[in-house]
């Protein structure tokens, strides 16, 4: 059972709150009464984040901290400020990651384990940072995953496979973590209009044409992708179920933040020989498919 805070504030940790999700997820969790401490690995992209509190009038409830994830002593030193600051940690929304396109005959390993050490190594190091805190609160880990981490996806072999890997882990670690009074939610996003993407600094028609025998595969995904993040949910409607997760009295393992990732998710869990999932994907790389 949660401890109440004495002073009725709850305290939650954000990663990766620059931009999109995690910079929705952090307003929207100050508009819901959270003391919601909002990190990133570069304190000097807090400009988004700040102006978007001072907007919604919750400026007062954030706080900026650095946390690079793939970093144990950062991790560790921002957990340490926080505790030490507040006296208690209620909630960790593990939001922090980076994608990658490409293949890896193409590309090799690096960016394989550059895909893990970020979205899934950081998770683990900050969730397994947090849980003594956590324990003590009867608090939450909350972990963005995505509909990738459910279902695989044509040249993203390296962000897929480390989203595959948090959800096992966390879909191992709930009823361990429930044993000890700490709840566990992966929230799965489809589509998201966010700096995601263009984070990632893609250059399309360089990509394409590194491609050698994989272009016109690639060139078709590339096409595909683009149309579906045309209607992709904003960051605001994907960061809500996050804090619907931290309010809830009883949250869920597994949380899907539209209709459309609903389906999607729906696809695998229901295909047990692999086919549906096949043919829906290997669509997605014909020549000429939409």
């Amino acid at each position: 059972m949660a401890v109440t805070p004495m002073n009725g504030t709850r305290i939650v940790l954000i990663t990766g709150t620059s931009s999109g999700i995690g910079l929705a997820a952090a307003v929207a969790a100050a508009r819901a009464g959270f003391r919601v401490v909002a990190t990133m690995r570069d304190t000097g992209r807090a400009g988004n984040l700040l102006r978007a509190a001072e907007e919604a009038g919750v400026a007062e409830r954030i706080e900026i901290e650095r946390l690079d994830v793939t970093d144990p002593a950062s991790v560790a030193d921002c957990l340490g400020v926080v505790v030490e600051r507040h006296g208690r940690l209620d909630a960790v929304v593990n939001n922090a990651g980076a994608g990658f396109v490409g293949t890896v005959e193409q590309d090799g390993m690096a960016p394989v384990r550059a895909a893990m050490e970020v979205n899934y190594f950081g998770v683990v190091e900050v969730t397994r940072a947090a849980l003594p805190h956590l324990r003590a609160a009867g608090g939450r880990v909350v972990t963005v995953t995505s509909v990738g981490g459910v279902v695989g996806q044509p040249f993203n072999e390296a962000y897929c496979a480390a989203k595959f890997a948090v959800e096992g882990f966390m879909e191992s670690l709930a009823p361990v973590a429930a044993a000890v009074g700490v709840a566990v939610t992966v929230v799965e996003p489809g589509a998201v209009a966010s700096e995601f993407i263009g984070n990632q600094g893609i250059d399309v028609p360089a990509l394409v044409a590194a491609a050698g025998p994989y272009g016109p595969a690639l060139e078709a995904y590339v096409d595909r992708t683009l149309k579906a993040f045309g209607s992709a949910q904003t960051p605001e409607e994907a960061a809500a179920p996050i804090v619907d997760v931290l309010t809830a009295e009883r949250p869920p393992l597994r949380v899907q933040t539209s209709e459309a990732a609903r389906a999607f998710v729906g696809v695998k869990l229901a295909d047990l020989d692999g086919s549906a999932v096949g043919a829906m994907t290997g669509g997605w790389v014909a020549t000429g498919s939409a």
